[in-house]
């Protein structure tokens, strides 16, 4: 009895074996590169009347799909952050203290670990901005990339404007920032742009301008190593294992600082040049794919993490609107600061210059990631993702478990919140939220405290139409309160009913 059971667990584990290396074959390679603080309107494949030129983003949207009504999950580079790597919105959480404490939790499943759970390898390279437990620089850095599922990291902590300034390996400072740097400005920009950054602690051999190359070098080394050890591997072993990659550029985020070849070659000012420079880098990742032979089974997705630094006098100034005809910019409950543009290419699988118009959020790239590995999201996992990989492959049509809504909080005043559903936008306050002024306005002699637009008619939301539809407005602060209280906006399938017969 004893041999038959043996023999039955070595048969077992050998057929869970080849059935999970079968899938982890098939499976694409998935890379995620995330660009900072680039608006709608930047990329010329969104605009064509940039004033920036990008062939590289250009030439990834003719080859694949454009999503026109992409938003991030926050306004904010940690909130955005947050929602892509967990599939939760990030109001649900504080993110104020990313400065000293990991945002995402111990057991909480991100893209990384899902993918880790389904064979990948996965790697990331850049800006974090999640949070460590921080002990001190020579001690290792908890809570990081490396403990939510990524088999390597090469990065680092938050933006390349705020300090302190070093490159992190793994969990461990490369070098600790025991030296000191001055602030800097640029003049002619406001306080937040051009070469804009703050006083604090740097490594010694750490040049801020290097930065951004230095990633691209990082993660084309990255794709050439992973091509490299699947080829080595003989029929005999291991089936070949597929690449997670997210690379999380902190640029065009200032300081605004391209390299000489892109000086003066933009009409927006050195923030388009940095734009051009940033699509020349992205260019690198896709001919770093061909080259090692993987972009035939290689799902790339390229966004921005939220809105622009881009001021009215800028737009004047340059003629050129990098928020692409929507209002406001980074940090605004309006729509410039969360609609992003996203272009996503699979060979073979995403139609060669298609267009969605489904609304993504990206805390859906946890569910839409488990639905390309067919697998089961656990109830507790991504309570805010739904896939979005019917619209990836073609199809328009709103399922029940497409995206209905889209719940955010602005990212200037906690307490702003916004909720969108079809046509409708309801904002539970007055003012932007954010970056824009005014930032926050009291409720109005007529009674009007929140903003409500019908973004089919009013896309640049200018006519304010909450005291004409008050049946709207009740109807979404309803289900914004109800997507708050219940804690998630993705339900579980529901419970089987139990059979009569069976008792």
């Amino acid at each position: 009895m004893n041999l038959i059971i043996i023999l039955a667990i070595v048969v077992l584990h050998g057929w869970i074996f080849s059935h999970n290396a079968l899938a982890t074959s098939t499976s694409p390679n998935i890379v995620v590169v995330l660009v900072d603080d680039m608006g709608y309107g930047d990329p010329a494949c969104f605009n064509p009347n940039s004033k920036i030129a990008t062939p590289h983003l250009d030439a990834i949207a003719k080859s694949g799909m454009r999503f026109t009504d992409a938003h991030a999950p926050g306004p904010l580079c940690h909130m955005s952050r947050y929602g892509l790597m967990t599939g939760q919105y990030p109001f649900r959480t504080d993110v104020s203290v990313w400065p000293t404490q990991p945002l995402i939790v111990d057991d909480q499943m991100t893209i990384a670990s899902l993918a880790q759970d389904q064979g990948y390898h996965t790697a990331m390279i850049g800006k974090w901005h999640l949070g460590f437990r921080e002990e001190g620089y020579d001690r290792a850095l908890r809570g990081g990339p490396i403990d939510r599922g990524f088999d390597s990291f090469y990065g680092i902590r938050a933006s390349t404007d705020i300090p302190p300034y070093f490159y992190i390996r793994g969990d461990r400072a490369v070098e600790p920032p025991t030296e000191k740097i001055l602030a800097n400005r640029t003049d002619g920009w406001s306080p937040i742009q051009g070469a804009f950054w703050r006083e604090g602690g740097i490594a010694p051999n750490l040049d801020l301008a290097d930065v951004l190359e230095r990633f691209t070098d990082e993660a084309t080394q990255v794709i050439t190593q992973h091509a490299a050890r699947q080829a080595n591997k003989t029929a005999e072993q291991n089936a070949k294992q597929p690449l997670m990659m997210y690379l999380a550029y902190p640029a065009p985020h200032t300081p605004w600082l391209p390299s000489a070849e892109f000086v003066g070659k933009s009409g927006a000012g050195m923030y388009g040049d940095f734009v051009m420079m940033v699509d020349a880098q992205i260019g690198r990742i896709s001919q770093s794919l061909r080259d090692a032979g993987m972009e035939e089974n290689t799902l790339l997705i390229v966004t921005s993490d939220n809105g622009p630094v881009w001021y009215d006098e800028d737009r004047t100034r340059f003629q050129h609107d990098a928020a692409g005809g929507w209002r406001g910019m980074k940090a605004d409950a309006w729509e410039a600061g969360h609609r992003m543009p996203m272009i996503a290419k699979w060979p073979g699988r995403v139609a060669r210059g298609s267009r969605s118009k489904q609304l993504v959020c990206f805390t859906d790239f946890l569910a839409t990631f488990a639905d390309i590995f067919e697998v089961t999201l656990p109830d507790d996992a991504g309570p805010d993702s739904f896939s979005f990989l019917p619209a990836l492959l073609g199809n328009d049509t709103p399922t029940v478990t497409s995206r209905q809504e889209l719940v955010m909080q602005a990212g200037g005043v906690r307490n702003m919140m916004v909720i969108r559903q079809g046509k409708w936008k309801l904002i539970n306050q007055l003012g932007s939220g954010g970056f824009s002024k005014p930032k926050l306005l009291p409720p109005t002699a007529d009674g009007v405290t929140g903003q409500l637009y019908d973004l089919e008619s009013d896309p640049a939301e200018i006519e304010n139409l909450f005291a004409k539809h008050p049946e709207v407005v009740l109807r979404l602060q309803s289900t914004l309160n109800e997507i708050s209280r219940r804690k998630r906006s993705r339900l579980p399938p529901p419970t089987p009913s139990r059979n009569p017969s069976s008792n």
